[in-house]
């Protein structure tokens, strides 16, 4: 099997971890504020506060904000459900725009039908990799004096117009999960420019502690482990070469796709850096099997597919509860109904890359 994800964990992060075992300091501590200075000077940030999770790190970012009940949020309903989840821990409302139908992410002419006077942010997700239009959405937040947060959960290294997501809003939200581009087994990490949002942040994540025994603020603990941190070390120094290996497959994947007829490769925008978390083919009506018959018999060939997202999140049975309408986003409904991820990861070889474009050929004539 071709699996759809694979943490590639070497030599040096199995070290990195019997460091921090032998040191006897396992929990947050040197290790964890190294990565978060590293991390962020790769980005190009002033601050990381590094977290348990990437729904932490979401949580964490809209309560620095001081987002509160009564306030609307708008966001993506074709994402994973913790970006819109992060706003209801607030008490506050997720409010649905749809997406852009080519690029799967966040459109902001709907943005901009969205926004009224309870409006106090934007959460963008850089779905698959690929950077939203963050010109854009700059100057949505700007002329409306909104919030601007990034879900950065899928893209690290990604870039627009030459500058990495993560440093164009107000705070960011990273994850470092397993499938992830890089990971730390479990973790996240908040980034922001903002002094004053980076130590509302670590109050938050430490239970509201100013110093020792001092609590200050309502806090949880929501901290990373030096174990944790000492992984994203060493796989932040690979993550450049994995995105680079990511990027190549992506192309040759799209090569082969692109004559395939009733398959759709991604669109890829001239202005971004997409370092493919995920490559996500569209299976069009003329293709002779359906997306999810296609998923079945790819499965059966000894290839791993994901669907991201079979459904948008506000057709999710709770958020039905909470009363959204069906019928509000088309775009992000027709893509949950067409999108395939395929494995490009960096353990795919160009072996593997061959074996995934002659098996979509066979199906493609009927086989």
């Amino acid at each position: 099997m071709i699996p759809i994800a694979k943490p590639l964990i070497g030599e040096e992060e199995i070290n990195a971890v019997v460091d921090v075992l032998k040191s006897g300091m396992l929990a947050h501590g040197k290790e964890v504020e190294t990565f978060e200075k590293e991390f962020a000077q790769y980005l190009g940030a002033k601050h990381g506060i590094a977290v348990a999770n990437g729904t932490a790190a979401l949580d964490v970012a809209l309560k620095a904000l001081k987002i509160k009940a009564g306030d609307e949020v708008i966001t993506t309903p074709f994402t994973f459900i913790a970006s819109a989840n992060s706003i209801l821990f607030q008490g506050a409302k997720p409010v649905f725009a749809d997406i852009d139908p080519k690029t799967f992410n966040l459109d902001p002419n709907e943005v901009l039908e969205k926004i009224n006077g309870k409006t106090r942010a934007i959460i963008v997700v850089h779905l698959y990799g690929q950077p939203a239009d963050m010109r854009a959405f700059k100057e949505i937040a700007e002329d409306y004096r909104l919030y601007l947060i990034e879900d950065c959960a899928q893209a690290h290294g990604a870039e627009f117009e030459g500058q990495k997501v993560g440093t164009f809003g107000h705070i960011a939200a990273f994850s470092f999960y397993p499938t992830k581009n890089m990971t730390t087994g479990e973790g996240g990490i908040v980034v922001t420019n903002d002094e004053e949002l980076a130590y509302r942040a670590q109050l938050v994540r430490n239970h509201g502690q100013t110093k020792k025994y001092l609590h200050e603020e309502l806090g949880y603990n929501l901290r990373m482990t030096n174990i944790a941190a000492a992984i994203g070390r060493a796989q932040l120094k690979k993550l450049d070469k994995w995105n680079a290996e990511r990027i190549e497959n992506a192309r040759l994947l799209t090569d082969g796709i692109d004559k395939i007829d009733g398959l759709t490769p991604p669109y890829v925008d001239s202005r971004v850096k997409h370092v493919f978390h995920q490559y996500v083919i569209k299976v069009e009506d003329e293709f002779p099997l359906g997306r999810d018959e296609l998923a079945q018999k790819l499965r059966e060939k000894g290839v791993g597919t994901g669907i991201h997202y079979p459904m948008p999140v506000h057709h999710q049975p709770f958020y039905q509860k909470l009363g959204y309408p069906k019928d509000i986003c088309p775009n992000a409904i027709e893509a949950s109904k067409r999108v395939l991820s395929l494995p490009v990861h960096p353990a795919v070889s160009r072996e593997d890359i061959d074996y995934i474009l002659e098996t979509l050929r066979e199906f493609s004539t009927g086989g």
